[in-house]
């Protein structure tokens, strides 16, 4: 659905892209991940056409991106823009009718959303009069009312409580399970593990990591495994772990939690010479998350 070829953006002294590639499937959700200042944002507009790169190309649907291919993306930007002092349904039907929809389709596409999000009694509320998080939903819902087959979200988690957060989220599985294609940048790395199918890390300008969520994870395991056995055994060690590298042991609440790193022993074998000896409670493979893969990599580019 979009990609970049070597995207340079440069203002003044400050070089805010250096040949940034990125490829994103039709129907996937994206992450497009990064510290503050990595450049994150100004890739997003450059995509979306509110500045143009210095250098490189955007191809939309296979051919270089233009103009009229505007109107197929929806753009959620981190600095939110709505009227503070029109009212939400007024300002809804007039950036929707600005889509290219007619009032009729627009008071109808809107009165679902605004069902769908409890947000009725808004209607008629100017927009000063809501919470931060209230006038994220307007602008999620002004984003996505025309179906476009892209949507771009700038941090669209920002100013939500958990429980608003997690509407937002199955609502963009939903809109991805409908069709759309998704580009998302957050600073939320549990979000990318439950939504994104791919991502790209972008640090001082430049792509550092990109690939599949789940390739990638696989990629920076250590062979690390959990035990949790039943009751205290701050002795647990002997010839039971002699093929594993003993990381840690912690008793917590009656229980035993012990950190080990394999050594090439088969797991099966190495529990079959467990169950013995001991009640296990929980076994398994130590995965990184995205958190830990986020700041490992960054802290590797400094």
């Amino acid at each position: 659905m979009i990609r970049t070829e070597n995207i340079v953006k440069q203002y003044a002294a400050h070089r805010a892209l250096s040949g940034v590639s990125i490829d994103v499937k039709e129907n996937a959700v994206f992450g497009l991940l990064g510290p503050n200042g990595a450049g994150k944002t100004t890739l997003l507009r450059i995509i979306n056409q509110i500045t143009a790169p210095d250098s490189g190309v955007v191809y939309f649907n296979n051919r270089p991106i233009c103009a009229d291919d505007i109107s197929q993306i929806g753009y959620l930007p981190e600095e939110r823009g709505l009227y503070r002092k029109m009212k939400v349904g007024e300002q809804a039907l007039y950036l929707a009718q600005l889509k290219g929809l007619s009032k009729a389709d627009a008071l109808k596409k809107l009165r679902y959303w605004f069902e769908k999000f409890e947000i009725q009694a808004w209607w008629d509320k100017k927009v000063e009069e809501l919470s931060k998080g209230m006038q994220q939903k307007v602008q999620f819902i002004t984003t996505v009312l025309h179906e476009p087959k892209l949507l771009i979200f700038d941090e669209p988690f920002s100013g939500f409580d958990p429980i608003n957060a997690n509407l937002l989220k199955n609502e963009i599985l939903d809109l991805k399970a409908k069709g759309s294609t998704i580009i998302f940048s957050t600073h939320n790395m549990s979000s990318v593990e439950e939504i994104c199918d791919s991502f790209a890390l972008i640090h001082k300008s430049k792509v550092i990591l990109n690939g599949e969520v789940d390739a990638i994870k696989e990629t920076y395991k250590s062979n690390k495994l959990r035990l949790i056995l039943a009751g205290e055994h701050p002795d647990f060690g002997s010839d039971l772990t002699q093929n594993f590298n003993l990381l840690e042991i912690k008793p917590n609440r009656g229980k035993t939690e012990i950190l080990l790193q394999s050594d090439g022993m088969q797991n099966n074998t190495f529990l079959s010479g467990l169950v013995d000896h001991y009640h296990i409670h929980l076994f398994e493979e130590v995965i990184p998350t995205m958190n830990e893969i986020f700041i490992r990599v960054v802290d590797a580019n400094q």
